[in-house]
């Protein structure tokens, strides 16, 4: 069964809009001073906050997060605080103090924060971008939600692996029971299965939250490998650490002369003393923070929820161990995915994976 279901079509092409976003905008940051607007006047974003649950230097979710806040800051001459290492309990402090230093957005930058992050807000009146939340969240002048296509860029990182594989086995290792996670391996799937169908695909899981657990996605990838998997999707912030080192110190399968590791979100290039670091679905969020303050400055601030999709930041990282015609065939089908040629499936779920994969067997 084909899962992606490339569709050629004549005429016209459906254009995929990735993009979708708009705002109405906010006050300056105190309790009672301005407050957020939302008849569309807006203000001069001159400060804005990023509060992140891990350190800002993990290669992944986290650094990726910042760096964009901090780069989309920058264009826009505003000061950019950052608060990381905030941990995944009640933020409500934190957010109160980053809100006394009156920024004139905010950043909440983990799905967790979505409850206690739009309360805060409706109280300091300082707009704040939120995490996987989905549209009902979005309330204008004062909460956007953000979510991504990131099925999209998966699916090139399929097509990757079952042109790279020796053995004839991939493997997709998660961290956790994760919405972009799920997404990321259904895109896998379908990539692999457009690419080559005989390809086998296996599937691993630390546990329900293994984000950090470096030791765990050693562990489950060597498993994996040990399974006959010569290319490893990883994904799992920082347990990817683990899952690489397990691909840095495998003996390959049959056939194989090493193991390949393609990576998510962040770019672990420069760690790869092995030779293994095949690439990566590199997320750059810096065009939708940029968004985010422009919106802000015009007053459209919480309309509509941003998408980080194959338009504005999610790319299949080149590296030099990709040769020429595997990466040709990974840029067609960049192409196909833009103009609707190609369906990626939508998982959203860990039940939803798994059926695509038994839909295949």
């Amino acid at each position: 069964m084909r899962t992606g279901r490339i569709r050629r079509r004549s005429g016209s092409a459906l254009v995929l809009t990735l993009a979708a976003v708009a705002i109405t905008a906010l006050g300056c940051g105190g309790r009672e001073e301005t407050p957020a607007s939302t008849s569309g006047d807006g203000v001069k974003v001159t400060k804005v906050a990023i509060i992140a649950p891990e350190k800002a230097n993990d290669f992944g979710w986290n650094q990726q997060g910042v760096e964009g806040v901090r780069s989309a800051a920058a264009s826009a001459a505003a000061e950019c605080i950052v608060q990381d290492g905030a941990g995944y309990g009640d933020i409500t402090p934190i957010l109160n103090q980053v809100a006394a230093e009156q920024p004139q957005l905010i950043f909440a930058w983990a799905s967790g924060y979505n409850t206690v992050a739009p309360q805060v807000a409706r109280e300091t009146r300082i707009p704040t971008v939120i995490i996987g939340a989905g549209d009902e969240a979005n309330t204008p002048g004062l909460v956007t939600d953000l979510e991504t296509h990131a099925q999209h860029g998966s699916y090139l990182a399929g097509i990757l692996a079952a042109r790279m594989t020796r053995s004839g086995t991939v493997a997709i290792v998660v961290s956790a029971e994760d919405e972009n996670w799920t997404k990321m391996s259904g895109g896998f799937i379908a990539g692999v299965r457009d690419t080559d169908p005989g390809t086998k695909i296996l599937y691993v899981q630390i546990g329900q939250a293994g984000y950090a657990d470096a030791a765990g996605g050693k562990r489950v990838t060597q498993s994996a490998i040990a399974g006959g998997a010569d290319v490893i999707f990883g994904m799992g912030d920082g347990s990817s650490f683990g899952m690489l080192q397990a691909c840095e110190t495998a003996d390959p399968p049959a056939g194989s002369e090493k193991v390949w590791f393609i990576d998510v979100i962040g770019d672990k290039t420069s760690l790869d003393e092995e030779g293994v670091y095949l690439s990566s679905v590199h997320w750059d969020f810096t065009s939708i923070d940029r968004l985010a303050i422009e919106q802000v400055e015009a007053g459209t601030f919480g309309r509509a929820t941003y998408y980080l999709g194959l338009d504005n930041g999610i790319s299949l990282l080149k590296t030099a161990w990709i040769p020429d015609g595997v990466w040709a065939e990974v840029e067609a089908a960049r192409q196909g995915i833009g103009d609707g040629s190609i369906e990626v499936p939508l998982t959203r779920t860990e039940k939803d994976v798994q059926a695509l994969l038994k839909s295949g067997e």
